[in-house]
């Protein structure tokens, strides 16, 4: 039989041995959810899982300006994200908002007529095309549509 002590000062180790979870359904809505309560809690940097689409995201969102920047730590399977918000002089929040457009429920797509245009032209949509991962501009000079991810302001 195994005492509640021996059983609690088990559970206790490995609790600090995890850093984060990194099994999420939607890897896209962690990730601007990481970075939007960072940013509203006026953090400088903040960590999050890898992926692939996690990276095309972070590089347009570098791109934009909208973060200082990004790099990957770790290896194997325990890779992470090191991302820097950036802040204006005052400590003026460059992302005013993020929001999540296509969900795993609810899939949006616009065909390349009807991309949208967040804050009359001020904010980014970001794109998932046939062509890669690109901003509501990019689509549209390249004559595409495709799933709209999200909308940065």
């Amino acid at each position: 039989m195994v005492s509640a002590s021996t059983t609690r000062t088990s559970t206790t180790a490995t609790a600090k041995k995890a850093k984060f979870s990194s099994n999420v359904s939607d890897p896209v809505s962690d990730l601007l959810t990481r970075i939007r309560n960072a940013n509203t809690a006026y953090k400088d940097e903040l960590v999050a899982p890898t992926s692939k689409l996690s990276k095309a995201v972070l590089d347009i969102l570098a791109h934009e300006g909208f973060i200082g920047g990004y790099e990957r730590e770790g290896e194997g399977v325990h890779q992470l994200f090191r991302i820097r918000l950036k802040y204006g002089p005052r400590k003026q929040r460059t992302i005013t908002g993020l929001r999540r457009v296509s969900k795993p429920g609810r899939r949006i797509y616009r065909g390349r007529g009807d991309l949208p245009r967040v804050m009359g032209g001020l904010g980014i949509a970001i794109v998932s095309t046939s062509h890669g991962v690109m901003t509501d501009k990019d689509a549209a000079r390249n004559g595409i549509g495709g799933e709209v991810l999200a909308y940065v302001w």
